[in-house]
Parts: structure tokens; C-alpha cells; sequence
């Protein structure tokens, strides 16, 4: 899973990126509108995978993985024209999904571009240059598809009709300042628009960026596809620190005269899970415990696919055992005498800590 962390400048967007990644990157320096990124890879840090490695003494337990990205180079243009460069957009458009942070803190040596802090403003200016963005692609789209039916050089046209009708309703949302995930798509039309690149569809996290002791400021934003959040940036980078240093009592000590009850870094990872409707399953031997990240509702050979074509290819079955059971009874043995170990066939519907062990055919 990819996503992008994303903001207008002073936002605290790599202030919020070093709180997920445990990172120290340099923050209260705006690029200026300057494209560029610092990316980093993350644990998903599953207890449930602890616990499978003590079990099973692996030589190697390997946790799932988010690869965030503090993306620079996003700001409020002059007009409606839109101010994402191609380089930008094309960083953009290879995201899965965005972490939007918005100010929300008062800080008196770091001034508001704007000269005032406004939530809402700052969520609406970046919206609407995505939709500038989107427009502009939905516009040339749709203006190729009609040339092509006029001069009759569609091969399909049937499908180049139901294609312009796609694109002229996802004209008319834009048009009406509703971001493409507001409509409900099929997974079909959803893959043929993925070389688009279009930056409304993808799925976000809101994150208002507060100060220490600040309290949530009234916001509404409800739409498919988003999740809306408050975090404490400078805290939660410094509870990050503390983590990364291995400060343990320092850390407890803090996050309970705070009231912090979790990490950044976890929930937003869970929040993440649930934008993109993911779920864990999880592999174990000797040779390795390991966590992968499967589509929720996905079936036993999508799963098998995860861990590695070839497995999906030669599938024959799925040996089940829910990640309790295994450990309530105490290991594969006990789970196979009580009958919790299963035979599942390619149809089977993968939930959220099963251990699967696949056997496949080439």
C-alpha cells in the first residue's frame, strides 16, 4: 500500500509524516511550491504476528508494509488553471490513496501563508485543485472518444459509447464540485480508469493537524471513500522520538499526561487499513511468520496470489485455521484434533487473521 501524505505548505504535513514513519526529516522548511519526496517504509505493527513468532520460532517474521510519502510541492494556485506540475502529478497519479493533513494549530513563529488559520479553507483550496486537475483529464478524454466515433475510427463503438457516457457523468460530478469518489463505480470501470490518474478518485484520510492542548474544532466532511481525523502533529512527533529511541518509560509517562492512548503511527495505520478495505492474513513454518495485506472479501486463490502467482495458478486448496483458535489451542496439533483446521476451496472468503497454508500444483 502506497499513499501520499499531502498539504498546503505550513501545514505540519512532515511533522505528521515523522510521527508514522519514526522519522527525523527537517520540518518548518516550505518548498516553495518545489517538487519533492521523502518516502519511507513502515511496519504494521500487529501483535497477533508477536505472538505467531513466539509460537512457531521462525527464522525470519516479516510484518506487512505501508510505504508513506511526504509529497512537497502542493499549493493554492492563482487561477483556475491549477498549479500541480507534470512531475508532481505524476508522483500523484501512482499513489493509492492520500493523507491530507490541514492546519488547525495557532503557532506564532510559523504564520499562516494566508495570514489566518482556516481549516475548512485550506481542506476546500486543495480539493478544488484536484478537481481543476480531473476536469482537465475528463474534458481531453471525452473530446478524443467524440473525434474518434465522428470519423468512425472506434473499433468498438458500443464501447466507446458506454465509455463517453462514463465520462461525461464523471464531467458532470466534477462540474458540480463532487469530487469521481462520490460515484458509485463497478470494480470494472474502476480498473479501466486506473491509467488515468485521476486524483479525486483515490481514497483519503483528512488529518486536522491541532495544537497540544487545543480541542477539535467543529469540521464536516462526509463523503465515500474519506475518513476524517484529529491528530496532535508536534506531540505525536515527539511520542514518535521516544519510541524510536526505545524511551520507554518516558514514553508511558507522556502519552498518559497527554492522554494518548495509542500512537499516531497505529491508528493511523488502522485508519489506513480501513480506507483502502484491507485485512491481514497471515503464513507461518519454520522458515518464516509473516503478515500480508489482502482486499477484504477476497477469496482463497486472491490470498494465494498475494504470497505469489505461481500459487495461484497451481492452486488446489487452502488449509484454514482462524489466527484464535490456532493460538487458544495452542498450536496447529490442537487445532486439528478440535477441528478448527479446515479444507478450504479457491471460493472461500479470506477473513481478517486467518492462517493459511496453500497447496498448489504446477
Amino acid at each position: 500500500m502506497k499513499l501520499g501524505i499531502i498539504g498546503l505548505p505550513s501545514s505540519g504535513k512532515t511533522t505528521i509524516f515523522n510521527a508514522l514513519t519514526l522519522g527525523n526529516a527537517p520540518t518548518g522548511q516550505s518548498m516553495g511550491g518545489r517538487f519533492d519526496v521523502v518516502t519511507a517504509v513502515v511496519d504494521v505493527r500487529d501483535p497477533r504476528v508477536d505472538v505467531l513468532s513466539r509460537m512457531f520460532n521462525p527464522k525470519k517474521t516479516t510484518y506487512a508494509r505501508i510505504t508513506y510519502s511526504d509529497v512537497a510541492g502542493l499549493q493554492k494556485s492563482d487561477d483556475d488553471a491549477g498549479g500541480l506540475s507534470p512531475q508532481l502529478l505524476n508522483h500523484l497519479s501512482g499513489l493509492e490513496g492520500f493523507v491530507h493533513v490541514v492546519r488547525a494549530f495557532e503557532n506564532a513563529s510559523v504564520p499562516h501563508p494566508d495570514g489566518r488559520v482556516d481549516p475548512a479553507r485550506d481542506l476546500a483550496a486543495l480539493d478544488t485543485e484536484f478537481l481543476i486537475n480531473d476536469l482537465g483529464t475528463v474534458e481531453r478524454r471525452i473530446e478524443k472518444i467524440q473525434e474518434g466515433l465522428k470519423k468512425g475510427a472506434s473499433k468498438d463503438k458500443a464501447a466507446a459509447q458506454a465509455e463517453l457516457a462514463l465520462f461525461e457523468e464523471m464531467n458532470a460530478t466534477l462540474s458540480a464540485d463532487r469530487p469521481l469518489r462520490t460515484l458509485d463505480l463497478t470494480e470494472e470501470q474502476l480498473k479501466g480508469l486506473r491509467g488515468y490518474g485521476l486524483l479525486t478518485l483515490k481514497p483519503k484520510i483528512v488529518l486536522i493537524n491541532l495544537g497540544d492542548d487545543q480541542p477539535e474544532p467543529a469540521l464536516t466532511y462526509e463523503q465515500p471513500g474519506t475518513i476524517l481525523a484529529y491528530i496532535r502533529g508536534r506531540l505525536e512527533m515527539e511520542l514518535a522520538q521516544l519510541s524510536a529511541a526505545g524511551d520507554d518509560e518516558s514514553l508511558a509517562m507522556f502519552m498518559e499526561e497527554y492522554g494518548v492512548s495509542e500512537l499516531s503511527l497505529d491508528r493511523v495505520i488502522r485508519l489506513s487499513y480501513d480506507l483502502m478495505g484491507l485485512q491481514s492474513f497471515f503464513t507461518v513454518g519454520e522458515d518464516e511468520v509473516r503478515a500480508w495485506e489482502v482486499k477484504r472479501g477476497a477469496s482463497a486463490v486472491d490470498a494465494a496470489g498475494t504470497i505469489h502467482s505461481d500459487l495461484a495458478k497451481g492452486f488446489i486448496r487452502a488449509e484454514v485455521v482462524h489466527y484464535d483458535d490456532l493460538v487458544g489451542l495452542g498450536g496447529m496439533a490442537g487445532a486439528r484434533t478440535a477441528g478448527k483446521l479446515r479444507q478450504e476451496g479457491k471460493t472461500y472468503t479470506v477473513v481478517d487473521g486467518d492462517v493459511l497454508n496453500i497447496k498448489f500444483n504446477l
